[in-house]
């Protein structure tokens, strides 16, 4: 069915957990640009494909949401490829085996990270935007951003590092309270993780103690840093369904290009 007016893109029919069918359209290409510097010889032009970052701390939701938005966005026909942290094949083994020791350095952490997005940035992200792939991103720069700065990293520096990135379509970040974070980590892995609780900064010996500390501190600063990139904040600790559709309804504005 086509639209009148300006807008060129056709709508097709597709499932909704809220009324049984909802009207999807096929993605409407957007301008496409970097941060700052860019990658040379990339053709923005070409990068046809909607970039969609879901954000939040471990626990907060985002796998689950990730997971079945790529079961609505296929299932209405439109393919999908998904990115994350330490999924580089370049250094994503090594990063987890540095990460054991609990010894890295904070700019050495800070660079594991930046070289495991940057390989798949240019292998995964930017041929998959090209092709006129859906590429959802669990976690982006912001996550890598924020955890720095709670470390004391130089902000200047660490926007020109991820100056490489291309400006997502939509950002997503989901917001749960330290104290439910604290909760859902016990529920799930019965324990918690020695880097998301901030050990390595000294907040405290107590890693419960630790955890509450570094994690407000990692809201503080994406509340910040959203002013400056314009993110969505999303309520996590709302139920399943409900922060799906909402994101369900966000993301078809975002192929409509609205």
């Amino acid at each position: 069915m086509a639209r009148k007016g300006t807008a060129k893109y056709r709508a097709v029919p597709g499932p909704s957990p809220m009324s049984g069918r909802r009207v999807v359209v096929v993605p409407r290409p957007t301008p496409k640009r970097f941060y700052g510097h860019g990658i040379p010889g990339v053709d923005l032009e070409k990068l046809t494909g909607k970039l969609v970052v879901i954000e939040g701390a471990d626990g907060s939701g985002r796998s689950t949401q990730i997971a079945r938005l790529v079961q609505w966005l296929e299932g209405c026909g439109h393919a999908t490829v998904q990115v994350g942290l330490k999924r580089s094949t370049l250094v994503s083994e090594e990063l987890e085996r540095a990460k054991q020791g609990n010894i890295l350095s904070h700019i050495t952490l800070s660079l594991f990270y930046a070289t495991d997005f940057a390989d798949q940035l240019e292998n995964i992200i930017l041929p998959a935007l090209k092709a006129g792939f859906m590429v959802l991103a669990d976690r982006y720069i912001y996550t890598l951003m924020v955890r720095d700065l709670v470390r004391g990293m130089d902000e200047a520096w660490l926007k020109n590092v991820y100056g490489i990135a291309p400006v997502p379509d939509a950002v997503f970040y989901l917001t749960v309270s330290p104290e439910q974070l604290v909760q859902r980590n016990f529920q799930k892995n019965h324990t918690l993780d020695y880097w998301e609780s901030g050990m390595d900064v000294g907040f405290s010996r107590d890693m419960f103690d630790s955890f509450l500390q570094y994690q407000s501190l990692v809201e503080q600063q994406f509340r910040r840093l959203q002013s400056t990139y314009g993110f969505t904040i999303v309520n996590g600790e709302r139920s399943v369904e409900e922060i799906n559709a909402e994101l369900q309804e966000r993301i078809e504005r975002v192929l409509a290009g609205k």
